[in-house]
């Protein structure tokens, strides 16, 4: 299941899988690199423990802020190496793409966004509360989302509104399908 995953993000990168593009991508992608190590401290394996102070010395140097509890599908994309910060009760879906400057929070103790697959979170998007992005949705850069998004819908603004309802999540390329 582990490998899985790694498989998946590394597909989302280069859209093939192999060792040589793996070592590539660990060593030059900063989005890559960290969501190794994420998957690896987030496992129920025992390499979790060992893995951990990796994965928390990543966090710090690139300033992605994505908790291990956080609960992620696979094929999880972070555009630029960061900096992101999302709440450790945000659901991700498959094949998300977050952007650089992404914040997803909550207030009041309150749970996080749940992300739907397919979902293009662009650059300096803030996303707050409980709400539900559906799936095949576009959020474009710049936007603070704090009402639920339909499936297949775009969305931009300050308030989010949706603009059209055809042709949203374009940006999300090479999809992992291997799903099971």
């Amino acid at each position: 299941m582990l490998i899985k995953y790694i498989k998946s993000d590394l597909y989302r990168y280069t859209g093939k899988v192999s060792f040589k593009l793996f070592v590539k991508n660990y060593l030059f992608n900063r989005g890559f690199n960290f969501s190794f190590w994420l998957r690896i401290a987030s496992s129920k394996t025992f390499l979790a423990k060992l893995a951990y102070p990796i994965y928390y010395y990543k966090r710090k140097q690139y300033g992605i802020d994505i908790h291990t509890t956080t609960k992620i599908g696979y094929g999880l994309y972070i555009g630029h190496g960061g900096p992101l910060v999302i709440n450790p009760t945000t659901e991700l879906g498959h094949n998300v793409n977050l952007s650089q400057f992404t914040t997803i929070g909550a207030n009041g103790g309150r749970r996080a966004a749940k992300i739907g697959n397919n979902v293009y979170i662009g650059p300096h998007v803030c996303i707050v509360e409980s709400i539900t992005i559906g799936d095949n949705s576009t959020i474009g850069a710049g936007s603070v989302v704090t009402k639920d998004i339909p499936e297949n819908a775009t969305a931009v603004g300050n308030y989010a509104k949706v603009i059209h309802m055809n042709n949203a999540g374009q940006s999300v390329n090479r999809r992992w399908t291997d799903l099971d």
